[in-house]
């Protein structure tokens, strides 16, 4: 489903304007999060914009609830320690994280490791580091069209509670996940595998599990094991036949992402679609319930357990991404290139959630970077994006996109937008090389 609601400029002009910022980040993830602190503290005014009431993304109101991203993939963990390989502002966040309390130690997962978050505690350190770092923050507020000339952008248009504003910034970071200020600006954008995209999630927790009862009959690995994955393939009922459990900093609690979200008829959802959106939260709670329910009646010390609650809103995996000025490609990433434009580091798995089965394939005891140019638009001037919404291949992004990295892009960014405004230069004109040296 196709909308046009772009507003007239004459409306545009006559609104009341909020302010004039060196810096606005669209969107409070993990990328919006170390996009706007590392602005700020590079000495920019900055005004975040974020949707709902805290910041966090899909890491928080998706519930997706673990650092992925941060450690080197290896044949075989358990008889390894994790290695860390992403520092900058994800370790940074991942450390703050750790001393409030909110995140474990990690926790296998496949042939690599996670760590699991504590969504409260995460609002507080985003919310810690937004304030020392002096970022003017907007909750509950949209971004509803922009205000550009030709392909400059110059500012946006806004919807609050209060009605609409316009906002003005020398520099955009698009951190939305969904590219939604480069679309709304006109530019070029594409879906997955000419439109094939990864399937949302919902994801859950639940209480009360005795967990070495649980333990003991799962393993450490927070992958399904091949005994739960047979009971799964003979339920009908359940789409996902390989789940992941993650025990989190709370006693008898686990984190559940075991759904796989499709519309009632079956059909494949997208998620920028708002009759797709909404269908995809509510066939959510159904499947949830569905998979809560063999928990307790097949995977002991879940008998009686108890169902805590559901994400915010389903974990979206996918939308749009930009046409960049260079693309991480499907080969850079199963060959584990690296570039002298680097802005992080990956050893995630391609992780597809498509099918009756997410497929994986492991990048093991190496990893591969990602290129600064990914980020910058072919064209329009003034935005550039961090997140999910990166030039990427299908099969790439699978990669590319999770919270680590994500952390990353933000801080390139930011770093790329403080560079800009001081040397008077277009994002397009940057050099690659320069940023990557900057980020170390």
């Amino acid at each position: 489903m196709s909308y046009t609601n772009n507003l007239p400029a004459d409306f545009k002009q006559r609104l009341s304007c909020f302010g004039n910022f060196d810096v606005i980040v669209v969107g409070g993830g993990p990328a919006g999060i170390a996009a706007a602190v590392t602005a700020a503290e590079s000495g920019h005014s900055v005004l975040l914009i974020e949707r709902l009431g805290f910041c966090g993304g899909a890491a928080v109101a998706g519930l997706s609830g673990t650092i992925c991203g941060l450690y080197m993939t290896v044949e075989d963990p358990e008889r390894g320690r994790p290695e860390q390989i992403v520092f900058g502002f994800a370790e940074r966040f991942r450390d703050a994280l750790y001393r409030e309390g909110g995140l474990t130690e990690p926790q296998i997962y496949g042939k690599t490791w996670v760590a699991t978050h504590d969504c409260a505690k995460y609002k507080k350190v985003a919310t810690n580091m937004l304030r020392g770092a002096g970022v003017t923050v907007l909750y509950h507020t949209q971004m509803i069209d922009v205000i550009a000339e030709d392909d400059e952008l110059k500012g946006m248009v806004l919807h609050t509670k209060s009605g609409f504003t316009s906002v003005y910034a020398r520099k955009v970071i698009d951190c939305s996940g969904d590219a939604d200020v480069v679309y709304k600006l006109g530019l070029k954008t594409s879906k997955g595998n000419n439109g094939v995209i990864q399937n949302p999630t919902m994801m859950f927790k639940i209480g009360n599990v005795d967990m070495p009862k649980y333990l003991a009959y799962w393993g450490q690995n927070t992958i399904s094991p091949p005994k739960v994955v047979s009971m799964l393939e003979a339920r009908d009922e359940l789409l996902r036949k390989k789940v992941w459990l993650f025990p989190t900093v709370n006693p008898g609690e686990l984190l559940v992402n075991a759904t796989k979200i499709t519309g009632f008829d079956g059909r494949a959802l997208d998620v920028t679609d708002p009759v797709d959106h909404t269908e995809a939260e509510q066939f959510s709670i159904y499947q949830a319930e569905a998979f809560f329910n063999f928990l307790k009646a097949n995977v002991p010390g879940c008998e009686d357990a108890y169902f805590i609650d559901y994400a915010t809103e389903v974990g979206v995996r996918q939308t749009r991404t930009i046409d960049g000025m260079a693309k991480l490609m499907n080969d850079d990433v199963v060959g584990k290139r690296k570039f002298s434009d680097s802005v992080v580091r990956s050893s995630w798995p391609i992780e597809l959630h498509y099918g009756a089965k997410p497929k994986t394939e492991w990048l093991v005891e190496d990893y591969y970077e990602v290129p600064f140019h990914t980020l910058v638009p072919k064209v329009g001037k003034n935005v550039i994006v961090a997140g999910r919404c990166l030039s990427s291949e299908h099969e790439a992004l699978a990669s590319s996109r999770v919270t680590a990295q994500c952390f990353e892009y933000g801080r390139a960014a930011a770093i790329a937008a403080d560079l800009s405004i001081r040397e008077e230069k277009t994002f397009q004109a940057l050099e690659g090389n320069q940023i990557a040296h900057l980020m170390k």
